[in-house]
């Protein structure tokens, strides 16, 4: 029942079912807690209720469910300690409560299970230390215990002799590596991390006999020495050259080197790890033209982001690739046509380099994330933009391009639903224990980095500082995931289409310096999530919609420098006429009004004498006989005058 929308908690019905083997209720959206009822499922073999949002304490029940093979509780939100019952399941193989809230120490009795090969405690918030009990697991194969930043004291050696261990992750604790401590490595390891645990000087010697190495994670310690031919190492203090020997690393998959101090070019012969799938070499200072992968290359992703690079955008890439990250170099010459050809690209990201040109049509709808701020792109938006239907981060901000915004922007279905997870090949990824770097955006007017873990929480269309015209199509209306909407410092004319109150996800919507005109549309007052909105520099006129949400954003800025705006927001009564100055007056008046208006003035006021002469004679009274004198007097004056 994997994959599917369940909801709600767990039907107590299931509980009933007492032969069942196998409960897989992974990857929906389950809430509420797990019940003690689960005792009840005695026949259990495999108990899998992983990506849900399953809270509170694992009950102390799941103890009794002593034919469990396989318990799997990673991704939801289980928080307390790991229950004392659970050193009941002995035929325990897999173990993975991996990315929850669970606190305490690791319990002693974890060493009962003595058929586990899979132990996944990572991203928790463990304390204390790795109990010695866990070398009586002679089976274990895999143990991932790393990012819970309680966890303490010093890496026991005897982890090493673990003759059937093939995983290691312990990066990411305060776990310290043992300086006086001898290494008889029995095991062969494929992935180690050791992260942030304390290495010093060289690379240790036993670590060179891991001949199976796949993945290699020593950042953040303070080895330091010239770099070995064979090892991989980000965010240490490498400098020089990286020498032509890397294209040796015949066996390695995963090449990290970023935030270290490379220059130079890259050697031609990196091209040769043929079995390269991932290639970090972001935040250095290497420089000169990038390497051409052969089509037939199996790499999948490459971050080349924060260096030097210059002369065309890289575009010799292998049939596999599912992201490129070159932004923020030197790079120049025209959009490549060639990334039409990667069908399974789903990350693209080559903002602030001096990129010309216009965008191709026909670019993979595997697409999800592309990223064009800060170049010179021109041209128009291609109407088969609607094409890219995973589509969930679009930025061309600081670019030329002009011409209307097309309706088809209307159609990006990756915009209109809210995701739950990351693709597939990002959570690989992520599982894999790759780092990838965040994601630069310009996010409530200032720059900051979406952390691509949780990019699928972010949908964002970002089209400012360009030379967008015309009007701005109602179909963006459809767009309800939408967190950001920025269409700001373009030629954008024409009303505010109601349908904008439909965006019913959206923080952030910046309108502000285009010539839009009429009046805002109350639609907006729906936006119960909008906490920043820009709509200043504009021609808008009349009341400003009132709403809770709306009556928050009190900064008069946001409204500035539209002069026939009114409302309680910018402190401007609706009810008060104001007399128009020449300058409001319509210039384009016609001449039949100016005529009208000179020859009705003088008509118009004879008329008004004739009618006050008509009515003031047959309305006013007989005048009374003491007015005589005064009106004798009135003639004698009238008589003597000049």
């Amino acid at each position: 029942m994997s994959r599917n929308s369940f909801n709600g908690s767990i039907p107590p019905q299931l509980f009933s079912l007492k032969t069942l083997e196998r409960l897989d209720l992974s990857m929906n959206t389950i809430g509420g807690t797990l019940s003690g009822e689960i005792i009840e499922l005695k026949n259990l073999h495999e108990l899998i209720l992983a990506e849900n949002i399953i809270e509170g304490e694992i009950p102390p029940e799941i103890g009794s469910l002593t034919e469990l093979r396989k318990l799997s509780l990673k991704n939801n939100k289980f928080s307390g300690p790991i229950p004392l019952s659970l050193s009941k399941l002995t035929k325990l193989e897999a173990f993975d409560l991996q990315n929850n809230s669970i606190s305490f120490e690791i319990p002693d009795g974890i060493g009962n299970l003595v058929n586990l090969s899979t132990l996944s405690l990572s991203r928790n918030n463990l304390s204390g230390g790795i109990p010695s009990s866990v070398q009586k697991l002679t089976n274990l194969k895999a143990l991932e215990i790393e990012n819970n930043h309680g966890l303490s004291g010093e890496i026991p050696t005897w982890l090493f002799s673990l003759e059937k261990l093939k995983i290691l992750r312990l990066g990411g604790n305060k776990l310290q590596w043992n300086k006086s401590g001898s290494v008889s490595a029995l095991s062969k390891l494929t992935h180690l991390s050791l992260r942030s645990c304390g290495l010093e000087g060289t690379i240790p010697d036993w670590l060179k006999n891991q001949t199976s190495l796949l993945f290699l994670d020593l950042s953040m310690n303070r080895l330091e020495g010239s770099f070995p031919s064979v090892l991989s190492l980000s965010r240490n203090n490498f400098s020089g050259q990286i020498p032509d020997t890397i294209g040796g690393l015949s066996a390695v998959m995963v090449l990290m080197l970023s935030e270290n101090n490379f220059s130079g070019p890259v050697p031609k012969t990196i091209t040769k790890a043929y079995r390269l799938l991932l290639l970090d070499l972001s935040k250095n200072k290497l420089s000169g033209a990038f390497p051409r992968f052969s089509p037939s290359s199996l790499l999948a992703v490459l971050d080349i982001s924060s260096n030097e690079f210059s002369g065309d955008v890289p575009a010799s890439f292998g049939l596999f690739t599912i992201m490129l990250s070159m932004s923020q170099n030197n790079f120049t010459g025209e959009f490549p046509q060639d990334f039409k050809n990667l069908p399974f690209l789903i990350h693209l990201d080559l903002h602030d380099n001096r990129i010309s040109g216009g965008i191709p049509s026909g670019l993979s709808p595997s697409l999800e994330v592309l990223s064009l701020r800060n170049n010179s792109i021109k041209g128009s938006i291609p109407e088969d933009i609607s094409n890219l239907t995973s589509l969930k981060v679009l930025d061309l901000s600081d670019n030329e391009l002009d011409g209307s915004l097309p309706s088809s922007l209307g159609n990006l279905t990756g915009m209109m639903v809210s995701p739950t997870s990351n693709s597939s090949a990002f959570s690989f990824m992520l599982n894999f224990g790759i780092e990838i770097h965040d994601l630069a955006v310009n996010w409530k007017n200032s720059k900051q980095g979406l952390a691509n873990r949780n990019l699928y929480l972010y949908t964002l269309l970002d089209l400012s500082k360009n030379k967008l015209r015309g009007e701005l199509p109602a179909s963006l209306g459809n767009l309800r995931s939408l967190k950001l909407l920025n269409l700001s410092y373009n030629d954008i004319s024409g009303l505010i289409p109601q349908s904008f109150g439909g965006l019913e996800k959206i923080e952030v919507l910046d309108l502000s310096h285009n010539n839009l005109s009429g009046e805002i549309p109350k639609t907006l007052s729906n936006l119960s999530e909008l906490n920043t909105l820009g709509l200043s520099n504009n021609k808008l006129t009349g009341p400003i919609p009132e709403s809770s949400q709306l009556d928050r954003l009190n900064d008069p800025n946001i409204y500035a420098n539209n002069s026939k705006l009114c409302g309680m927001q910018i402190q401007v009564p609706c009810n008060t006429t104001q007399a128009e100055t020449p300058e409001e007056e319509e210039e384009d008046e016609s001449l039949f009004s100016w005529e009208a208006a000179v020859i009705g003035c003088p008509c118009g006021f004879l008329m008004a004498v004739v009618i006050m002469y008509v009515v003031g004679y047959f309305s006013r009274p007989p005048p009374p006989r003491r007015s005589l004198k005064n009106r004798e007097g009135f003639k004698k004056m009238k008589a003597s005058s000049p």
